[in-house]
This record gives C-alpha cells, sequence and structure tokens, in this order.
C-alpha cells in the first residue's frame, strides 16, 4: 500500500510540475492536476492539503533528490576529479531529462510559503557546497566565494537546457555540457577529462 501511494504522488508531482511549467502555479487549478492525473482535483487533498501545498512538495522534492545525490556521488568517487566528473554529469542528467522542474524553480519559488522556500534554498545550499568542496581540493587557491559563484554560474550554463538544446542529440548536448561545465568551473587550471 505505502508502494502504491509513494507511486501516486511522485505521478502527481510529475505532473504538477508540467501543468506548472506550461501555465504558471496561476494558471493551473486543482482540477487541471486532478485531470492531469486520472482523478478530480477534490481527490488530490488526499495526498496534498491544497495547490500550494503541492507546489512546495514538487521544489522541496527536487531539491532533496539533488541534495542526496549530489551527497552520494561525491562519497562514492575515487577523488575530486572523479567526483567533479559525477557531478557535472549528474546534474547534466537532470537538467535534461526534468527540464519542467527547472522552468517552475526559476517560475514559481516566490509562490512557495516561507516555510518551504527556506526549506529549498538550505537544500540548494547544501547541494553548491558539495560542489564547492570538490572545487576547493582542485583549485586550493581559488577564494570560496569565487568558488561559489562559479558554481552558481555553471548551473546558469546547465539549467539552460530546456530553453538551448534545439536540434542537438540528447548525447551531444550532454556532451557539449560536461565539456563546457567543466570548463567553466575549473577555469583556475584543473580540467575535467
Amino acid at each position: 500500500m505505502a508502494r502504491e501511494m509513494g507511486k501516486r504522488r511522485t505521478a502527481i508531482l510529475r505532473a504538477a510540475a508540467r501543468l506548472f511549467a506550461a501555465h504558471g502555479y496561476r494558471g493551473v487549478t486543482i482540477d487541471d492536476l486532478g485531470r492531469a492525473v486520472g482523478t478530480t482535483g477534490p481527490a488530490l487533498y488526499r495526498h496534498f492539503p491544497g495547490k500550494e501545498a503541492l507546489l512546495g512538495a514538487v521544489l522541496v522534492d527536487i531539491s532533496e533528490r539533488l541534495a542526496a545525490r549530489g551527497r552520494a556521488l561525491v562519497a562514492e568517487a575515487d577523488g575530486p576529479e572523479e567526483a567533479l566528473r559525477a557531478l557535472l554529469r549528474g546534474h547534466i542528467e537532470f537538467a535534461l531529462d526534468e527540464p519542467d522542474l527547472i522552468t517552475v524553480h526559476d517560475r514559481e519559488l516566490g509562490n512557495l510559503t516561507e516555510e518551504d522556500r527556506r526549506t529549498v534554498r538550505r537544500l540548494q545550499r547544501g547541494y553548491v557546497e558539495e560542489w564547492v568542496g570538490v572545487l576547493e581540493k582542485l583549485c586550493p587557491n581559488v577564494p570560496g566565494p569565487t568558488l561559489r559563484a562559479s558554481v552558481h554560474a555553471a548551473f546558469g550554463l546547465l539549467n539552460s537546457t530546456p530553453h538551448s538544446r534545439g536540434e542537438l542529440s540528447r548525447e551531444a548536448m550532454a556532451d557539449l555540457l560536461l565539456e563546457m561545465g567543466g570548463a567553466a568551473l575549473l577555469s583556475a587550471g584543473a580540467t575535467v577529462r
């Protein structure tokens, strides 16, 4: 039963992300969300207290997943170069496979409750610090604030994927982003292979 509820929740979150990305938070009704998952809007109240809570769940969920995956990739890596490659590949996979979430985050963060916004920001800071920790080992002479700015700039590059892929295949875009992201992050001298 819990597994089935988890699948249902995941389906609702994906549908909500798709609709919020396409129409904006204010342009989507609870009935739209219900129809997107084959039920009525009021039936969603069994899973979420309302549309605002659903938006919060969408953005907290992706922030938790990115933070957990970042920690795991760094922990499993054999050294900082491998960790950076793994982080880049992981984020590129996210950007290519879940562009709706990038759009929703960019446009709808202001519609979160203060509590959800704080949670998302805390999780995002932790994710950024995983990257910074790896970069500190690769570029020990670069100050922390510069490394943090580099990570945020690289995210801007990687997260532009929903708008920039054009006619490139997924594989070609992933390769291009890996090369460009690595170069941007390591402009102080190290290289990603």
